[in-house]
């Protein structure tokens, strides 16, 4: 599974980006983090590759994203967090 992030996974409980890769790490997962920096704000030509990369799987700059290991993905924080909370590591 593949974790996209802006900056890091630091920050207050409130930052998306923390609460999704904290949510998961309680769970008990060992995501692949990575870094997606930027803003989703921004232009497309302004966007880096990887946020260009998270748009053309969700069609939205934002993250945090959560991709599984079959394909799909969850990209909304609170879904994520949810998705942790149901589907503990074994």
């Amino acid at each position: 599974m593949k974790l996209y992030i802006c900056w890091s996974t630091g920050g207050s409980a409130h930052h998306d980006c923390h609460k999704a890769h904290q949510a998961l790490v309680d769970a008990g997962h060992s995501p692949d983090v990575v870094k997606a920096r930027g803003q989703e704000h921004l232009p497309t030509f302004l966007q880096r590759k990887v946020r260009r990369d998270v748009h053309a799987l969700t069609g939205s700059y934002f993250v945090p994203v959560l991709v599984l290991d079959d394909g799909t993905f969850i990209n909304k924080p609170d879904d994520i967090v949810a998705w942790a909370d149901a589907n503990p590591a074994r």
